[in-house]
């Protein structure tokens, strides 16, 4: 089979802006510093609410400033920053109101712990007037980008399937935050799954969930999830998430799948197995070719969701603070349609089962 033309790369700004990071918790340490750093993106400085996480990082990045509180890294932020929000989802609309008027801003997802801090936290940014998106980087990890070129450009016919399988065992423990909180696997984890199936199918009809505990993990609020988001009766999509799975790696599994008329994608995501250290990606296709049989062709693609993607979204608004006419694809209105389904999900999973009629 000959190959096809695969492009993934990002697309950069003309210029970059400098970057003052708001939060020095373990995501900023394993995927925005590095993604930056990898980037060329200048970092101009960091605060935290415990100063030390800030030193530390300030020192492995070769960040200049360290800044004592969210107020003084405004006020001391060199012109045209953008502000790259990774705090808990809890503490956003307290502190998104500290941000000058227009201001560029790059957020942490989730928007918000439920709906209605959502609500208030898109107020907040269109009362403000802020370019802001919320970070969900996943559409723009590089085996991602290049899936959706392979099927804007039509080579595996009509999409009409997704699907996204995750076992794993996660180390939740690195996110102590997490076990306060009344909502965590779909929340903090498949909302990346339920976006970017958003980004190749639109909004869905509805969406049917199940999300639960684990008995040996009974501290978190949940943590295996099951979801379908429902595109009518021809398109599938469906998310299942299991993050504890202890039995090692041989049974694990981390991909997301794309089946459409005359082809196939998998790609394995391999950064959730074995967290934090990782293993190798893998990016398959499959395309039917008449009187032949299906063959699979793998490709060597350049980079990963951690931290690759993360360079994606922050070049995506700054591209945007660029020229207005670019497209924000994490913009605030998208994003809130994100969070609305994520709502959909844990009221289906506490309402949504249909009684079993037996008699």
């Amino acid at each position: 089979m000959t190959a096809i033309q695969i492009q993934y790369g990002h697309t950069m700004p003309n210029q970059s802006r400098p970057i003052v990071c708001i939060g020095a918790g373990g995501i900023m340490k394993d995927a925005h510093l590095p993604a930056y750093r990898k980037a060329g993106f200048e970092v101009a400085g960091i605060t935290d609410l415990n100063l030390q996480k800030a030193d530390t990082l300030a020192t492995t990045f070769d960040i200049p400033n360290v800044y004592e509180s969210t107020e003084q890294a405004v006020t001391e932020a060199p012109t045209h920053s953008v502000f790259d929000i990774a705090v808990p989802a809890s503490a956003l609309t307290e502190l998104l109101p500290a941000f000058p008027q227009g201001a560029g801003l790059l957020i942490q997802k989730p928007m918000g712990e439920d709906i209605a801090q959502a609500k208030e936290i898109k107020a907040i940014c269109k009362e403000r007037e802020f370019t802001a998106a919320i970070n969900f980087q996943m559409r723009f990890a590089p085996p991602v980008i290049a899936a959706r070129n392979i099927i804007d450009d039509g080579h595996i016919g009509e999409l009409h399937d997704i699907e996204i399988r995750v076992t794993v065992y996660t180390p939740w423990h690195l996110w102590d935050f997490l076990e306060k909180c009344a909502r965590v696997e779909i929340l903090y984890h498949s909302i990346h799954y339920i976006d970017l199936i958003r980004s190749f199918f639109g909004d869905p009809q509805g969406v049917y969930a199940k999300t639960v505990k684990h008995p040996k993990m009974m501290n978190m609020a949940d943590v295996r999830s099951n979801i379908i988001m429902d595109y009518g009766e021809v398109k599938r999509a469906n998310i299942t998430a299991n993050h504890a799975h202890e039995y090692g790696l041989e049974h694990q599994e981390s991909y997301l799948k794309f089946e459409g008329t005359q082809g196939a994608i998998k790609i394995r995501l391999g950064v959730l197995m074995d967290y934090p250290e990782g293993m190798a990606d893998a990016f398959e296709y499959c395309i039917l070719r008449e009187g032949k049989t299906p063959e699979w062709v793998s490709v060597n693609i350049d980079g990963t969701w951690f931290p690759d993607a993360f360079i994606g979204t922050m070049a995506s608004l700054m591209r945007k603070l660029e020229d207005p006419s670019n497209e924000l694809p994490t913009a605030i209105d998208d994003a809130y349609k994100t969070m609305a389904c994520v709502e959909a999900a844990y009221h289906s999973s506490v309402y949504g089962s249909t009684p079993v009629l037996y008699t």
